[in-house]
């Protein structure tokens, strides 16, 4: 269809099942794509409430129009994942997308794992993963770290503080540990795997990453991409909850990149 300029710009949220090795602007291009092919503005706004890394897959709050106005406030819902954590290997990028070190050490009994758990649960002091979208100087800490040669000319981030609500054991068969995670915005997945390895001393790095929660949105109302129409108008499009249009701006100020 061809593109009207005067045309209403649709406006609402789709929630998307992340497929594993699309990063999450690719998946609002996919979706603007759809929406402009059924005669949307070309400038129409698409965005998302909370990045996945291209490895992980889940929920993705996608915001369309007048959605976007309010990321802030969908970013600033309660998340919840479950994260396979490697406890045999540590890498560069703190999962397996990045260069793999083997470390030769001892499988390590559940109920130490479960004495060292609660050290994370709480507000607490994480660094986020050298490659990640902080900045560092005003630079983004990925786009040092890759043209970092050794592991000490890697960008050191400052540790910063986080809050998670609870982590549960959902199996365990050395060396892989797999956990449910619910936390607030702002947490690394990463980073906690790579600090429980540590204090663990073993290895620590994620293997695998499922968000299975953004706020209210549940893994099970999420469309996959193929499933959607390849034309996308209003009809398709939830409406934003009253309650997010009405909410306070002071309550969701803070705009830390996601896990």
């Amino acid at each position: 269809m061809t593109t009207n300029p005067d045309a209403p710009s649709p406006t609402g949220l789709l929630i998307i099942d992340k497929p594993i090795g699309k990063t999450s602007m690719q998946v609002c291009a996919n979706i603007r794509a759809r929406l402009r092919k059924a005669g949307a503005p070309k400038r129409i706004k698409v965005g998302h409430a909370g990045t996945l890394d291209p490895l992980a897959t889940g929920v993705l709050v996608v915001l369309v129009g007048k959605a976007t106005r309010f990321q802030d406030r969908f970013m600033a819902g309660r998340k919840r994942y479950t994260a396979r954590v490697d406890l045999s290997a540590v890498s560069r990028t703190d999962d397996r997308e990045g260069p793999v070190t083997p470390i030769n050490c001892e499988p390590v009994p559940r109920h130490e794992i479960e004495a060292v758990l609660p050290r994370f649960v709480g507000t607490i002091m994480q660094r986020p993963p050298a490659y990640s979208a902080m900045k560092v100087g005003g630079r983004r800490a990925y786009d040092l770290a890759r043209k970092s040669e050794t592991e000490a000319d890697l960008p050191v981030l400052e540790p910063r503080p986080i809050t998670i609500d609870s982590i549960d054991i959902v199996g365990y068969d050395w060396p892989v540990l797999t956990l449910d995670i619910a936390c607030a915005k702002g947490t690394y997945i990463r980073s906690l795997a790579r600090d429980l390895g540590e204090s663990l001393h073993t290895g620590g790095m994620l293997d695998a990453l499922v968000r299975t929660r953004v706020g209210r949105y549940t893994i099970d109302r999420a469309s996959a991409l193929d499933d959607l129409p390849g034309e996308l108008t209003q009809q398709d499009l939830l409406d934003i909850p009253d309650d997010i249009i009405n909410q306070s701006s002071s309550d969701s100020s803070d705009s830390t990149p996601e896990a």
